[in-house]
């Protein structure tokens, strides 16, 4: 069974900058896409960012030029780099795998963005 750490979440100022790492129990190669979704106090899981294994990458329109997200392969984790954090930005973020025909699931970190 894979198994999906998230790290780096924490509290931050309007206007800051945090770095979540997402470490994996197994080659992130292999998977066919790796990723962020958030998951807001009341709201819906939605997606963050998402990168497949050919390196392609997708943003949520709300995080475009804000957010990267990367990848370390020789350490097998996943980034998501947030800069410019909005108050909105605050959920709880969960790292994201798929590998066919199984979903992986983090167990979240909580980002909290104050105004």
């Amino acid at each position: 069974q894979v198994q999906l750490v998230e790290s780096g979440g924490g509290s931050v100022q309007a206007g800051g900058s945090l770095r979540l790492s997402c470490a994996a129990s197994r080659r992130i190669g292999l998977f066919n896409v790796m990723g962020w979704y958030r998951r807001a106090p009341g709201k819906q899981r939605e997606l963050v960012a998402t990168l497949n294994s050919g390196g392609s990458t997708n943003y949520a329109d709300s995080v475009k030029g804000r957010f990267t997200i990367s990848r370390d392969n020789a350490r097998n984790t996943v980034y998501l780099q947030m800069n410019s954090l909005k108050p909105e930005d605050t959920a709880v973020y969960y790292c994201y795998a798929f590998d066919v025909p199984v979903h992986y699931w983090g167990q979240g970190t909580q980002v909290t963005v104050s105004s």
